[in-house]
């Protein structure tokens, strides 16, 4: 996995790894809803269980050049959503949040819908006075 050579000054070079851009991008696609999880690759899912950590880049792949990005996104969606709406959103959150943060242009955010889940119900009981 390379860096990314972000930018070179007179003070030094600052460099941005796939890992951060896909940490990044996690997080900005977490944020929609209607998004329910991310799919994990096999590999990648046995990781998360043996380690008990969190993998915020789970589902994102990433592929830096120069100056730009692309991103693929694995997503679980919540039924009942506007798939082609959701998936909008994120690919706009997704592209603003690396952008703003890395300063790489972003020239496509792929999503791939892997999985419906059905919307946990809430159970409500009620309280006899």
């Amino acid at each position: 996995m390379e860096d990314n050579i972000l930018n070179e000054t007179e003070m030094g070079t600052v460099k941005i790894s796939e890992d951060v851009v896909s940490v990044i991008a996690g997080l900005a696609v977490a944020e929609i809803q209607g998004i329910v999880g991310m799919s994990a690759s096999l590999v990648g899912g046995i990781t998360q269980i043996l380690s008990g950590k969190k993998n915020l880049s789970k589902g994102v792949k990433v592929n830096v050049g120069e100056n730009s990005a692309v991103i693929d996104l694995h997503v679980v969606v919540e039924y009942g959503v506007k798939i082609p709406e959701v998936t909008e959103k994120a690919q706009m959150n997704v592209k603003k949040s690396v952008e703003l943060m890395t300063g790489l242009t972003v020239s496509a955010v792929n999503v791939y819908v892997q999985n419906v889940v059905l919307p946990k119900t809430e159970k409500v009981e009620e309280i006899e006075a």
